[in-house]
Formats: C-alpha cells, sequence, structure tokens
C-alpha cells in the first residue's frame, strides 16, 4: 500500500514534490475510516500543468526497478528526464522515494540517479516503529544493518549504473522481495490517443473462466447496448472476410487468431459486433478492464492518465466507485488517475464521487515548474459545490485563457482566399 511519493527533477518537477496518500484528519469519509492509506488519489488541473508528470515518475521508478538489472549495460549511463528549462538543474540528480506499508510494516525506499550513475540508493523498514537499514547506497558505498553475506557479494556485483533493488531481488534476497514485488505490481494505462490505434492483444485475459462475464457485466451496467459477448478462433481470412460483411470464409489458409464479438440488442434480436465496431466508450471500457480487475484482484496500484478520455462522467465514477468500496476492494488496491473532468469533483446522481483528501491540484508557474496541493488545504464548507468552485478558479489549477489573442490565433486566415500549405484536402470539394 502506498503512503507517500516523492519525486525531484522529473520533467516539470523540478522542486521536490510529495503526493501524500495518508488519510486527512477531520475529513467526512465513512468509507475509509480505519484505512491507513487512501484509496483513490484524482489529479486535476489545466493542460500542460505537470498531472501526467506525476504518473509518469511513478511509471519511471517502477520501470527503473524492473528493469535497470536487465537493460543497462556496463558504463551507458541511466536514461532519465530532468527539468529541461534550466541548464543548472538538468546536470542535478533525480530523485524518487516512496514510503509502503507491506504486510503491517512501513517501509521506505528511493533513489537518486544522474546521467551517469546511481548516486544514491536507500531502503529502509521500520518493525515495531523501530528503523532499520536494509541498505544505504553512496554511489558504491554501502551501509546496513545485520544484513547477510548474500548481500554482501550482491554489492559486489552492482554495477554503477545499476539498482541494488533489482539486482537483490533477481540474487532472491529475502530482505528486499516485498518491495521489489510492490513494483512489480504497479500497473499503468495511458490516454487511448497515445496508444497504438491496433487493439492491444487483451483477449487471452478474458478467455479466463469468469473474466468474460465480469467483462459483459462492466459493459452491459455502462448502458452500452450490448447483451453479451463471446470469444470466437478464427483464421486470418476468415477474421478479414467477416470484418468485410462477406460471411464465412471455409477453407480458406492461414493462422487462427482468437477474437471478441459483442451481442447489442436490437429491434429484431441481437447482432453480434466486432471490436472495432464499438464506441470510443466501449473501447475505453474493453482496455481499462483487465487492469482495473487486475488491481483489484491482486490489491496493486493502478495508475491511469486521462480517466476520462472517452468515458462518459458517470462511468467514470463508477469504476472510482469500485476502488472506493470495501466490498469492491477487499485486497486495498489503490487508484491514482489524472483527468480534466471537473463533475468528478462535485456530486453525481447524488453522491460524492471523491472527498477532500482524494484531490490534489497540479499548476505551473511562469518558468514551467510544477507544484501540487492537496484539497484538503482549502477550508470547505460541508456543503461546497466544489466542482463550481474549481471551474471559478476558487482553487486555483485553472488554465488563465487570454481571450483576444485565442480569439486572433483561430480568427487570423492571412490575406483574403489565402490557404495556408497543407490544407488544401479540408476545402470543400465540388
Amino acid at each position: 500500500m502506498l503512503l507517500s511519493f516523492r519525486m525531484a527533477n522529473h520533467r516539470s518537477l523540478r522542486n521536490e514534490q510529495q503526493l501524500l496518500l495518508v488519510p486527512g484528519r477531520g475529513v467526512d469519509d465513512p468509507d475509509g475510516a480505519g484505512q491507513e492509506a487512501v484509496p483513490v488519489i484524482g489529479l486535476f488541473g489545466p493542460n500542460a500543468s505537470g498531472k501526467s508528470n506525476v504518473i509518469d515518475a511513478l511509471v519511471y521508478m517502477r520501470n527503473l526497478v524492473r528493469g535497470s538489472f536487465r537493460e543497462s549495460e556496463p558504463d551507458t549511463g541511466i536514461r532519465r528526464e530532468p527539468f529541461a528549462l534550466d541548464p543548472a538543474i538538468r546536470k542535478h540528480s533525480s530523485t524518487y522515494v516512496v514510503d509502503l506499508l507491506l504486510e503491517g510494516v512501513r517501509h521506505t525506499y528511493g533513489f537518486s540517479v544522474d546521467d551517469k550513475r546511481v548516486t544514491e540508493e536507500w531502503m529502509y523498514s521500520y518493525p515495531q516503529d523501530r528503523k532499520s537499514i536494509i541498505f544505504h547506497r553512496c554511489e558504491d558505498e554501502y551501509t546496513e544493518d545485520d544484513s547477510p553475506d548474500s548481500m554482501r557479494q550482491v554489492q559486489e556485483i552492482t554495477e554503477s549504473n545499476v539498482l541494488f533493488l533489482s539486482v537483490a531481488a533477481r540474487s532472491r534476497q529475502v530482505a528486499v522481495r516485498a518491495v521489489y514485488n510492490w513494483f512489480a505490481g504497479v500497473l499503468d494505462r495511458k490516454p487511448m490517443a497515445m496508444r497504438s490505434l491496433r487493439f492491444p492483444p487483451i483477449i487471452e485475459y478474458f478467455d479466463r473462466p469468469g473474466y468474460l462475464g465480469r467483462l459483459t457485466s462492466l459493459l452491459r451496467a455502462a448502458d452500452t447496448g450490448i447483451e453479451s459477448a463471446e470469444i470466437i478462433e478464427e483464421t486470418e481470412a476468415e477474421f478479414a472476410a467477416r470484418s468485410a460483411g462477406l460471411g464465412g470464409a471455409e477453407g480458406y489458409p492461414g493462422q487462427r487468431r482468437k477474437d471478441i464479438l459483442f451481442n447489442h440488442r436490437g429491434e429484431r434480436g441481437t447482432f453480434a459486433l466486432g471490436l472495432r465496431d464499438q464506441s470510443l466508450g466501449t473501447r475505453a471500457l474493453y482496455e481499462l478492464g483487465p487492469p482495473v480487475f487486475r488491481s483489484l484482484d491482486r490489491g496493486t496500484p493502478l495508475l491511469v492518465d486521462e480517466l476520462d478520455s472517452s468515458l462518459h462522467p458517470y462511468l467514470s465514477a463508477q469504476l472510482i466507485k469500485l476502488f472506493r468500496d470495501p466490498a469492491t476492494n477487499p485486497l486495498g488496491a489503490q487508484l491514482i488517475f489524472s483527468s480534466h473532468d471537473a463533475t468528478l469533483l462535485g456530486r453525481i446522481q447524488g453522491e460524492e464521487v471523491l472527498h477532500r483528501d482524494h484531490i490534489w491540484f497540479t499548476e505551473k508557474d511562469e518558468c514551467g515548474v510544477t507544484e501540487m496541493f492537496p484539497l484538503s488545504e482549502f477550508k470547505l464548507r460541508q456543503d461546497e459545490h466544489r466542482d463550481r468552485r474549481y471551474l471559478a478558479g476558487r482553487y486555483g489549477a485553472v488554465p488563465i485563457v487570454n481571450d483576444e489573442i485565442f480569439a486572433a490565433a483561430l480568427s487570423a486566415r492571412g490575406k483574403a482566399g489565402d490557404v495556408p500549405p497543407g490544407e488544401e484536402a479540408y476545402e470543400d470539394q465540388p
């Protein structure tokens, strides 16, 4: 369970920022009574304010933990994305730190890296609230409390551009395994607009017993018009013929593949349509289904950039509710998402979507530096319409639009009759 995440010198996050997931005092959250960490965090703010960079920083940390031992060759340096708008800061190390609660014991793990090496790395645990140094690495020098000889052997083979945690976990060191396993379980989803137009190979996931039914229930609850779904197996030629509306294609050669069909209710019964015939909203639910199910089933974090992409606010609210409700989230899975949808700050169908300590804002200053702050910093009335006040700019983290420049940019066409290069294709044809 994630308690907090700190990051510095990552993209627009120049100065250290902390995302705190510990429930705030005095927050009215009957569902989360007794929880050590909140199950949901929503990041809100204008375009290019750094919401995605917060999620990207945690994804980067996960990827380096999982992949540095496998992917980093000796003396090849470390790939990173420091703050680019200040040459002096760009040379500084980038830092990432998580505080975790694992099996009832708090752990802290973090590292700092520059373009060449790991400059510092540490892991502490706090059994019975007493600090124990599992390891502390300063460049290639290590200190620890009562580590076994096998841990010291791992230190000797760890390259300067590789995380010690990655090597120790691969070497089956019990002391680091719980933290490594937490990183291995972190899931993430990017906005649909940033992914390939080819559909992801997740048919096999729904081919497991019970999972296709869960997807169907999710789609039916979303009022998509889908009654049921089925997985079929066919050759590429059969798939091409069916997609073209030609019916079967028996006898065509080719490797067999699985596909999913959705049965839509119609005036004269149900009709089967493939994934490519579905709306963007249905496709978004289809893609979000597997990571949501896996996160809830395993009690692991799910990071979603632009949760509201192609989704109606009602559907976004329902996905959030799955994580907030202990009945559907008994293992303590956590959802961290970014969104532009201000309706998620208020009530939908009379129910509050997010509590105060679930909401964080990002905004960027005139030098391109992102700052994060929680809604709980503001004094709020119990009946306050947070969505309206946010859009009115009461909390900050909204774009400052120059109406005159905006209108001029849209209306400028150059001389009368001129057509900008490349725009000819958009002109009306006779």
